[in-house]
């Protein structure tokens, strides 16, 4: 079970819900219920403090193997103001990044991790004609905490972001909405606009979509086909002709001639509710290639449990299906497990993917089995006997 040569092996995080702090964005506004959205089970806080800890953080991972980490920089804190670029962020973020580098670990850069500046939302967000020119101008002023950096992923999860972008819309109990059609044609013009960005300053750009894992029963292939199309595909197409695709996977969603069907009575669940699924990461593969036809980093994959040994389990699993997608041909790069810490799950702290926990009061760092347990992958750069 060896993994090609150079292969990455990492972990990500996202700003928001590991720096704590983040009050310009519009998230932190909701949580507090100062913008609209539906009321959240726990304000973000100081989730983790890691906009202070980030370097103990990353000598975690480095010392257990790993040689990647992903991380965003935050919009709201670089332009906390329409037009007014804080230099106290761009050079928190350019320390960072000079940081994983001492270290021993590439720095893999996200611009967009679902937040934004309460500026921008305010003023439409996504669903506003100047949404493109405002991130495009974001992406040109953190343009320096990008120097040497070669991936950056522009948007995460902009499937995600388009699905969610209707607030008339409810979240159905299986499945998800349908994605907006005006946002995504305005987040796909953003990221064409920041790939060029990005590599004009030396970089090798691309985004991470949230693949479902569209399984159809017999019968029903031209709904899943369907299905997938808004919410998932659209974003995969849009990728042809950058430098790579980020996939993004944790469980599957089987169709059936009436759309989304529910999850087996009797299957495991993890601790957001969704089915445990491990090979579900092989199937977002194989269609990101098929689409895109660029190479594939898979830049999110992990299991919310609270037994680490079954995270061990659900790894193992979903590296296999990574493999098997290797042995099939298709170029797959790097694998980045979500998370490297327990952090803010949008309204909860108690979904815990991370390779790292730590103590809510005093902030210290506990390391996790899984931990050590891929840092070893890494450094064999293989999976181990079973």
């Amino acid at each position: 079970m060896d993994f090609p040569e150079g292969f990455l092996w990492g972990a990500s995080t996202a700003a928001h819900q590991i720096e704590g702090g983040n009050v310009n964005s519009d998230w932190w506004q909701r949580e507090w219920g100062h913008l609209p959205g539906a009321p959240v089970e726990t304000p973000s806080g100081d989730a983790a403090d890691s906009y202070h800890r980030y370097g103990d953080d990353m000598a975690l991972l480095a010392e257990a193997g790993l040689d990647t980490y992903r991380f965003s920089i935050e919009w709201a804190r670089i332009e906390p103001e329409d037009g007014w670029v804080s230099r106290a962020a761009i050079d928190h973020y350019r320390r960072m990044v000079g940081t994983a580098r001492a270290l021993g670990l590439q720095p893999m850069i996200t611009l967009h991790h679902f937040t934004n500046p309460v500026w921008f939302a305010r003023e439409g967000g996504w669903h506003s004609d100047a949404a493109a020119d405002r991130f495009a101008r974001y992406v040109e002023a953190a343009l320096p905490v990008l120097e040497g950096v070669d991936l950056v992923c522009t948007i995460n999860e902009p499937n995600m972001v388009s699905v969610l972008a209707d607030p008339e819309v409810g979240f159905p109990s299986i499945g998800l909405p349908p994605g907006v059609p005006e946002v995504t044609d305005r987040l796909v013009d953003a990221h064409k606009r920041a790939v060029e960005l990005v590599r004009g300053a030396g970089g090798r750009a691309g985004w991470s979509v949230a693949t479902q894992a569209y399984q159809p029963e017999p019968g029903a292939e031209a709904v899943a086909a369907e299905y997938g199309r808004s919410r998932e595909d659209v974003f995969l197409d849009a990728a042809r002709g950058d430098d790579w695709i980020g996939v993004q996977a944790y469980t599957r969603t089987r169709i059936g001639t009436d759309g989304p069907l529910p999850i087996d009575d009797g299957a495991e669940r993890t601790l957001t509710g969704w089915e445990y699924f491990p090979p579900a990461v092989g199937d977002g593969i194989r269609n990101a290639w098929a689409r895109a036809g660029v190479p594939v980093y898979v830049t999110e994959n992990g299991m919310a449990t609270a037994d680490d040994a079954r995270r061990i389990d659900y790894t193992r699993g979903a590296l296999e299906a990574v493999r098997a997608c290797i042995e099939d041909g298709v170029d797959v790069r790097g694998y980045l497990h979500w998370s490297a810490l327990d952090n803010y799950e949008w309204g909860s702290f108690r979904p815990t993917f991370g390779l790292i926990a730590w103590d809510p009061q005093t902030f210290e760092r506990h390391p996790k089995p899984s931990l050590a347990w891929l840092g070893e992958v890494a450094r064999a750069n293989a999976l181990p006997a079973a």
